[in-house]
């Protein structure tokens, strides 16, 4: 019975507050009413009839999900995939370097760091379009290398896989590095000074010490890319034409041009079960990654 009383006692101190609970209230409200229940919404869409002149019909039917198994569908999802991993290992292998110098570059850090999330200050279509006006035929990628004489006619970037991959990763490094940053700016210097009165050299310090602690950061950047490339849909729009077609813009065409809402739910739902999966293995990954495994 004290065992029981002292699991109570437990359990009442560790319960959030009445205040607690209020200070929640709002964004719980927020997250149910325009997150919860549109997703709801979606789910029951996904299973109806779709309507004839649009929308959907009472019923029920598994046809949107069996039809996504085209072959055609799968492909977009296989090229969407694809998309992310690429885009996610690019971004690693960019902001990684550039994470590890702000954090060792002392009284510079404040500035680099904003120099970082500077992009952010303006719209993510604006920047996309910029990105428009350096790769086209005219622009100024072209136009310096005709100058230079390396080029006697323009080359295609646009409508290209590597037009899309270019503004993936454009817009999304900034998500990888700042989570790195973040891991290796809690790292202790005298760790890196223990390995090597040790003897090890720089690489082994940067494999066995440096690499190791700062694996959060890696883990959470990398999910923080992959996710919002594998919804992304505005950069193979607009720089990848119609032959780069990923996932999002097969959800917002059925949404919009289609008026497929059940198939466009079905889709989306599928697309969240590959962000649930990352998202599992991201966790698993969290866990080993910690310094004995707290």
């Amino acid at each position: 019975m004290s065992g029981l009383r002292l699991a109570w006692l437990r359990w009442s101190s560790q319960r959030p507050s009445a205040r607690a609970w209020a200070l929640m209230a709002p964004g719980t409200l927020w997250l149910l009413v325009f997150f919860l229940v549109p997703l709801v919404f979606m789910l029951s869409y996904s299973f109806m009839p779709r309507g004839i002149y649009g929308g959907v019909e009472s019923g029920f039917t598994l046809e949107h999900y069996a039809r996504f198994f085209d072959s055609l569908y799968l492909t977009i999802l296989l090229r969407t995939v694809v998309y992310a991993v690429v885009c996610t290992v690019v971004c690693l292998g960019m902001g990684y370097p550039v994470a590890y110098v702000i954090a060792r570059s002392g009284p510079w850090k404040n500035f680099l760091t904003f120099l970082v999330v500077l992009p952010f200050w303006t719209s993510f279509l604006v920047r996309t379009f910029a990105m428009i006006f350096l790769m086209r035929d005219t622009g100024l990628i072209n136009t310096a290398l005709i100058h230079m004489g390396l080029i006697t006619e323009p080359f295609q970037m646009l409508n290209t896989p590597g037009a899309v991959m270019a503004g993936l990763v454009y817009g999304f490094l900034p998500f990888m590095v700042l989570p790195i940053y973040a891991s290796l700016e809690k790292l202790d210097p005298s760790l890196l000074e223990a390995a090597e009165v040790l003897g090890a050299r720089p690489f082994a310090r940067f494999t066995k010490v440096v690499l190791p602690l700062s694996m959060p950061g890696v883990v959470a950047g990398s999910l923080l890319v992959f996710i919002p490339a594998l919804g992304s849909y505005l950069t193979s729009d607009l720089l990848g034409g119609a032959k780069q077609m990923m996932i999002g813009n097969l959800v917002q065409n059925q949404f919009t041009t289609a008026r497929n809402w059940p198939f466009g739910s079905a889709v989306s739902f599928v697309v969240m079960g590959v962000v649930l999966a990352a998202v599992f293995g991201y966790l698993r990954t969290r866990d080993d990654a910690l310094p004995g495994g707290l």
